[in-house]
């Protein structure tokens, strides 16, 4: 087992030219900090890592593993030709929220609604980043281009705050092809702060998960049920 620690500074040295665009877009702060830029890690990681690593799992703090994570990594197999990135579906109306501009001049939309047929948007507390294709991607690449990311957000009315997140449930509506979506049980957000922030009459279409949880989330600092 090799275990390499990265300097944090270091990284956000490298990753902050990369990033400083999309930052005003998707950070809490009102403008864009230096030190935020660690936020957008997984967004750049293809570009910092060395070329030999072609694959990485890049997993929030606050998770309980219910199974191997070894398991987790055989689902970069089953990425459709074309995806990128694995990651599951944000399991609160928190982006039927962020896009209400978007979806009062779309009524139609798909963009914000529950699954199973609706873009609820996404969570990045477990993520697969296949960096190789990351690398090979012309499209994702041509994404992380200020007039890119800028073009999105006037299109979508997009404001967040979210880091990372947030950058990838913008691509995802207009890009799905670029996201392999996770079964929800390989990450079970717990949060439930939507609920009693006026949405409770559609909460659960979007908090339900049907089957084995593999890894529990404890997001917005919910406890994780014991074993």
């Amino acid at each position: 087992c090799q275990v390499i620690v990265h300097d944090v500074n270091e990284l956000t040295e490298k990753l902050f030219p990369i990033v400083e665009a999309m930052q005003k877009h998707f950070s809490a702060g009102s403008g864009t900090y230096y030190s935020d830029s660690i936020f957008f890690l997984s967004v750049a990681m293809h570009r910092i890592m060395p070329k030999e690593i072609t694959r990485i799992i890049q997993v929030d703090l606050d998770l309980k593993y219910k199974t191997n994570i070894r398991d987790l990594f055989d689902e970069f197999d089953n990425f459709p030709n074309g995806a990128v990135i694995g990651i599951a579906r944000e399991m609160q109306p928190v982006y039927r929220h962020t896009f209400w501009q978007y979806r009062r001049e779309n009524p139609q939309t798909k963009v914000g609604e529950p699954p199973p047929d609706g873009l609820p948007g996404f969570n990045s507390g477990v993520l697969l980043l296949n960096l190789e294709a990351m690398r090979q991607s012309k499209l994702y690449n041509q994404l992380l281009e200020p007039t890119m990311v800028q073009k999105l957000t006037e299109k979508y009315h997009f404001k967040g705050h979210l880091g990372d997140q947030d950058f990838f449930t913008m691509v995802g509506m207009e890009y799905p092809e670029l996201f392999h979506v996770l079964d929800c049980t390989w990450n079970r957000q717990l949060c439930t702060w939507w609920r009693d922030h006026g949405y409770s009459d559609v909460f659960d279409q979007y908090f339900q998960c049907e089957g084995e949880v593999r890894i529990y989330h404890g997001n917005c600092n919910t406890p994780i049920p014991e074993d």
